[in-house]
C-alpha cells in the first residue's frame, strides 16, 4: 500500500486549494457507493452547487467530480488482525490528511463509514472548530457500545441509515438525522428476475445461484475457497438444472476468483459459472438464491428480495475478539433489521462447504417460505426508501451555513 497522493507526486498541502470545499473520506466500495449519491445531490443543491469535494474516495465518487488525493484501498481492511498489518500505512495517511485539512480548512468534513479511521480525524477537526458530519452510524447497537463517548467528542451531526439509530443518539445528546439507505432508492421494489437472467444468458428453466464472497483480498482468501467448494457440491446435486453467477468486486480480485473458477471447472467441466466484472446488482436481480459474505451486500440482496445464506470467516483471534464484543446473536444486516433469524448464518467453523451448499439449496425447495421472506423484505425496503442523497445534502448545507 502507498500513502502518496493518487494524481501527483507532490504533497496535497503544496497544491493550490480552494477554501470553499467539503472534505470527504470513504474507505471501501460500499462507502464509495454511498458517498457518490451524496455528491450527486450536492451538485444539484442550489446552495451547494459550487462546493468542491476532495479527500479519500473511489471511482464512483471520482465520477461525480471528487478530487481523490489518496487511494481508497489504503483503508479497505476488516478485523483487528488484518488492520494491524496495514496500520503503518493507514496511520501515515491519517496524519497527512489531518495536516492537509488543518492547513487548508474545509467548510465541513464528511466521514463516510470507516469509523476507526474517520472518528480519529473528526475528533481533531472538531476540536479545531471544523464542523464534522459522519454518514452511517457505527454499529454501536451491535457491539462496542462504549464508542458513543468518542463519537460525541468527534461528531457534530450523525447521519443514520436505519430508523432505530436516531433514538440512541438523542439519548446521548448527539444531533442526528435518519436519512434512509441510498440502496433503497436505487433498487426497484419488484425485481425483473427473468429479464436479468436473459441478460446473463442463463438457460431457461435453470436455477441461478449468485455467489458473493466479498470485496476485500482478505475475504477472498478466507471466504471464497469454501464458497467455491459449495458451488461444486450444489452442481453435483443439480447438474444441468443449475447455474452460478459470481460478480468480481474489483479488478485486483479477478486473478484469485478466476483461479478458483478454473480449478472447479477442471473437476466439473460442464458447470456454468458466469463471472462478472462488478455488476453485483445484475447478479442479485437475476438470482433465485444467494450465497453471500456478511457485509453491506447482504442488505442489497434483501432489497432485491432474495432468499440467501450469509456466511463469514475471519482469523480465529479476530473472531474471538468480535464475539466477546457482540450484543446481538446475528451478524447479517437482514437479520439485524428484522430482529430475528429470517435467513441462515453460517460463520467460522460452521461454514463448511457441505453446510453452505445444503442451506443454499434448501431455499429452492421452499417456495412458500421464499414468498413470505419477499414480503418481509418488501416492508423493510419501504421503511428504508427515502431521498437519502438529498437529505444528506440538506444536512451538509445546514451545518455549513450555521
Amino acid at each position: 500500500m502507498t500513502s502518496s497522493p493518487l494524481h501527483s507526486a507532490a504533497s496535497p498541502a503544496n497544491q493550490s486549494v480552494d477554501s470553499s470545499y467539503l472534505a470527504c473520506v470513504a474507505g471501501e466500495p460500499s462507502g464509495d457507493m454511498l458517498a457518490a449519491s451524496v455528491l450527486a445531490a450536492i451538485k444539484s443543491e442550489s446552495q451547494l452547487g459550487h462546493l468542491k469535494t476532495r479527500g479519500i474516495g473511489g471511482p464512483k465518487m471520482i465520477a461525480e467530480g471528487f478530487d481523490a488525493l489518496w487511494p481508497m484501498e489504503t483503508l479497505a481492511v476488516r478485523g483487528y488482525v488484518e488492520a494491524i498489518k496495514q496500520l503503518p500505512a493507514i496511520l501515515s495517511v491519517r496524519q497527512s490528511l489531518i495536516k492537509e485539512l488543518m492547513m487548508h480548512p474545509p467548510k465541513a468534513y464528511l466521514g463516510i463509514d470507516a469509523p476507526d479511521f474517520n472518528l480519529g480525524v473528526e475528533k481533531k477537526l472538531k476540536a479545531a472548530g471544523i464542523p464534522t458530519i459522519h454518514f452511517i452510524s457505527p454499529s454501536i447497537w451491535a457491539w462496542r457500545g462504549g464508542r458513543i463517548k468518542g463519537i460525541k467528542e468527534s461528531v457534530d451531526h450523525m447521519l443514520c441509515i436505519f430508523p432505530f439509530e436516531s433514538e440512541i443518539y438523542d439519548r446521548a445528546g448527539i444531533k442526528s438525522t435518519y436519512v434512509g439507505h441510498p440502496l433503497a432508492s436505487t433498487i426497484p421494489m419488484v425485481p425483473d428476475t427473468d429479464g436479468a437472467k436473459r441478460k446473463l444468458n442463463v438457460k431457461q428453466g435453470s436455477a441461478l445461484v449468485a455467489v458473493l464472497p466479498g470485496s476485500r483480498k482478505s475475504e477472498i482468501a478466507m471466504v471464497a475457497p469454501g464458497f467455491f467448494e459449495a458451488i461444486g457440491k450444489m452442481f453435483e446435486q443439480h447438474q444441468q438444472g443449475i447455474e452460478f453467477v459470481v460478480p468480481i468486486a474489483t479488478q485486483s480480485l479477478k486473478p484469485a476468483i478466476e483461479d478458483l473458477t478454473n480449478q472447479l471447472k477442471q473437476r466439473h467441466p460442464h458447470i456454468v459459472i458466469h463471472l462478472l466484472d462488478g455488476q453485483a446488482s445484475l447478479a442479485l436481480e437475476a438470482a433465485d438464491v444467494v450465497l453471500i459474505a456478511s457485509g453491506t451486500a447482504t442488505l442489497e440482496a434483501a432489497l432485491w428480495k432474495k432468499p440467501m445464506v450469509i456466511s463469514y470467516k475471519v482469523p480465529a483471534l479476530t473472531a474471538w475478539i468480535m464475539k466477546r464484543q457482540a450484543y446481538l446473536p446475528y451478524v447479517g444486516l437482514p437479520n439485524i433489521l428484522a430482529g430475528e433469524f429470517v435467513v441462515p448464518e453460517l460463520l467460522q467453523d460452521a461454514a463448511t462447504p457441505d453446510a453452505l451448499a445444503h442451506a443454499t439449496l434448501a431455499w429452492l425447495d421452499q417456495p412458500s417460505k421464499v414468498t413470505e421472506l419477499k414480503e418481509r423484505f418488501t416492508r423493510m425496503h419501504e421503511t428504508l426508501r427515502l431521498p437519502t442523497g438529498q437529505l444528506v445534502a440538506n444536512v451538509i448545507s445546514e451545518v455549513i451555513n450555521a
